[in-house]
């Protein structure tokens, strides 16, 4: 497979994707106040990933080589399992316990899809980590959000109420914060050398384009919105060494966040915005000799700028 750059543009409406557990679990705000603008985390990304994955490819699909190693999972008497009872399970299922004990690490490779696409880094002896060849930066939204404190009630009581009047006798009030509407661009790279020692393969560089796309639509609930898949573009590249790079500042959003300020309105829905991508499609044009291949998925729904019919693909 060759290396490569990723650029997955999303959105979501009444809901954060990726809240800040040290800040009342408000949006992630990397950038200042004046700003505005709020953040996903890589982990974020991985999760959709990884869990889409996991329903996709039920006990590691047909060869069993699709297997998650990064999961919640419970033992019989609901704690979690660490490390090493989460690799030692998934040896179990495929068979090699007994060369588990001897390396581990070839096991994972060969058997978990996270491990050869994020890496690894395995704290229980003997100890191993291994860099993974796709490495996602921070998702930033395109413009300016305000997030809305929101407050609500729970019909049922936290505990029945007794003969003597104990206990609850109404409902709980809840708090949260929420989004109205963002959209947010996560840049993305493919080291095809650190794929040569993770064993990833060009199936699995079309399984993480895949899930990245129906990851975000399958992974809902109230408090992370209805997110949406917008734009996702993969470049591979001839020479492993070469990459366009910051591919996010290559496109841009309109109306612009000035524009948005001026009229005192942010944006609300997809009809409210369009993108440019005449930059990036002019880079990848002057690049044509360094680059193997372009790909580009959209929705229907989304309003471009600079002609992607090229490079359009249908989606899953």
């Amino acid at each position: 497979m060759n290396s490569g750059e990723i650029l997955f543009v999303k959105s979501v409406k009444d809901g954060i994707p990726n809240r800040d557990p040290l800040n009342d679990s408000d949006a992630r705000r990397l950038f200042p106040e004046e700003d505005g603008r709020i953040s996903l985390s890589d982990v974020s990304i991985k999760r959709d990933v990884r869990d889409f994955v996991i329903a996709l490819e039920q006990d590691g699909g047909k060869d069993q080589k699709n297997h998650i190693f990064v999961q919640e999972k419970v033992n019989d008497k609901g704690k979690l399992l660490g490390r090493g009872s989460l690799a030692e399970g998934i040896a179990k299922s495929v068979g090699k316990e007994k060369k588990a004990k001897e390396d581990m690490k070839s096991v994972l490779i060969e058997h978990c899809f996270d491990v050869r696409t994020f890496g690894i880094v395995y704290s229980v002896k003997p100890k191993f980590n291994l860099t993974g060849p796709v490495q996602f930066g921070w998702a930033h939204s395109l413009h300016s959000v305000d997030t809305q404190y929101v407050q609500g009630t729970v019909v049922m009581p936290s505990m029945d109420s007794t003969a003597e009047g104990e206990g609850k006798t109404q409902g709980t009030i809840w708090t949260s914060y929420t989004v109205p509407f963002a959209v947010f661009a996560m840049p993305a790279v493919i080291n095809a050398k650190a794929a040569e020692h993770s064993g990833m393969t060009a199936e699995d560089q079309e399984l993480l384009l895949r899930a990245l796309w129906q990851g975000t639509q399958h992974r809902q609930a109230r408090g992370r919105g209805q997110q949406q898949p917008l734009i996702l573009i993969h470049i591979e590249y001839n020479d492993p060494f070469y990459r366009i790079g910051y591919l996010e500042d290559l496109i841009t959003m309109s109306p612009d966040t000035t524009a948005w300020k001026a009229a005192g309105k942010l944006p609300s829905s997809l009809q409210d915005i369009s993108f440019d991508l005449t930059r990036l499609l002019a880079a990848v044009a002057e690049k044509q000799d360094k680059i193997a291949q372009c790909r580009i998925w959209a929705h229907p729904g989304v309003t471009i700028s600079g002609d992607i019919a090229p490079w359009l693909q249908p989606l899953w």
